[in-house]
């Protein structure tokens, strides 16, 4: 068999490998349900990804409370298991043992679909994101334009949220959210273009593949060391935050303003679901500014023949969680809560005229280096 491509031909491959494949096929064939073990190989990679989502959200929650602590001189979790290590799943059993109160006078179904609005879109985006060059759901051709759609539904579950708790504080944080979402969607979108202008591809693979090899033998190929991309890193870094809802733009839930935003009316599983797409989503940030900036899964020893693909998925995850780290670091230590309009006059008046100036000038770098001009 060749080389896997996907997540889908990695569990093909494995089965292969211990001669189980071609039985199990059979089985299901004879009985003319090839389709069941088709669904159940979906199945099994939905569960790969929510654990995924799982297991970031623990270790991005320890590692936002310990560096927290470090920056703010204090100790950070350290009674529950050796290091506080244990906080995170003790906060996930306090979730799931909540009740989940209903409140009076809510519109209740587009109430009770808020928390999946905003949870499914983030889960999806991980179906097309690559964490080696065979590790991945689904390489679409047009993986970033999936992610950049997908992207844009979160804000309505925030929007139905606000309006559907019957609650002052709750509805002014979703009008926030829309106006918030839109200022910063087309400043990212168009620092994503500039990335697919040198890459020429809108593939996540192609984009890393692109990224491959080193300039004048040292330095990495990365998109980074491009002085356009690198000002189309920083303003995907910018939007990134804000898009999250991170410090210092977290006015869609300012405690001192509205208290705890589109969130003020849901507790148990229902609160947990938007506590998840929140780091699910610093990862998801984490990982894209990964891929699209600094080389994907590229790093040294990442081709070995052998352990290439476990190498580079450490490089991967290496710099996907300190590029989380580093949102942890200027977001929730380092700067202050900015106002609502401020945050519109930085998306509007400052990043989007920056992003379109930055479009032209990678084209002509482009044209250049490919020696156009």
């Amino acid at each position: 068999m060749e080389r896997p491509q996907n997540l889908y031909e990695v569990i093909e491959y494995l089965l292969r490998s211990v001669e189980a494949w071609q039985p199990v096929y059979d089985l299901f064939n004879s009985y003319g349900l090839v389709w069941l073990l088709n669904l159940i190989i979906y199945a099994v990679e939905a569960g790969v990804l929510f654990g995924v989502v799982a297991v970031s959200v623990l270790a991005l929650t320890y590692i936002e409370r310990k560096a927290l602590g470090d920056i703010q001189l204090r100790i950070g979790p350290n009674v529950c298991g050796p290091f506080g290590i244990l906080q995170p799943l003790a906060d996930a059993f306090k979730l799931v043992m909540k009740e989940n109160i209903t409140p009076k006078n809510v519109d209740f179904w587009v109430w009770w679909a808020a928390p999946m609005v905003v949870f499914v879109p983030t889960f999806m985006l991980l179906i097309t994101i690559p964490f080696n060059e065979f590790l991945v759901i689904s390489d679409l051709d047009i993986g970033i334009l999936f992610i950049i759609a997908v992207s844009g539904i979160t804000p309505l579950g925030i929007i139905m949220a606000g309006w559907a708790s019957s609650n002052k504080y709750t509805l002014i944080s979703g009008l926030r959210a829309a106006a918030q979402m839109m200022s910063y969607e087309i400043p990212i979108i168009l620092a994503v273009l500039a990335v697919v202008v040198f890459s020429g591809s809108l593939s996540l693979t192609g984009i890393v593949d692109a990224q491959e090899g080193y300039y004048l033998g040292f330095i990495p190929k990365w998109n980074i060391f491009l002085p356009p991309l690198a000002l189309a890193g920083f303003i995907f870094f910018v939007c990134s935050l804000a898009e999250m809802g991170r410090t210092p733009f977290d006015i869609i839930e300012a405690e001192g303003e509205i208290v705890a935003g589109h969130t003020i009316e849901y507790s148990g599983m229902r609160f947990a679901f938007f506590f998840l797409a929140e780091y699910a989503h610093l990862f998801i940030t984490g990982a894209l500014v990964t891929l699209l900036f600094l080389g994907g899964w590229h790093g040294p020893f990442s081709s070995h023949p052998v352990f290439g693909w476990l190498i580079g998925l450490g490089w991967f995850l290496i710099k996907t969680f300190i590029v989380a780290w580093m949102v942890i670091w200027v977001g929730r230590g380092t700067l202050p809560r900015i106002r609502i309009d401020q945050m519109l006059s930085l998306g509007w008046k400052w990043l989007l005229p920056i992003g379109l100036f930055n479009i032209a000038f990678a084209g002509i770098i482009k044209i250049i280096m490919v020696g156009g001009i």
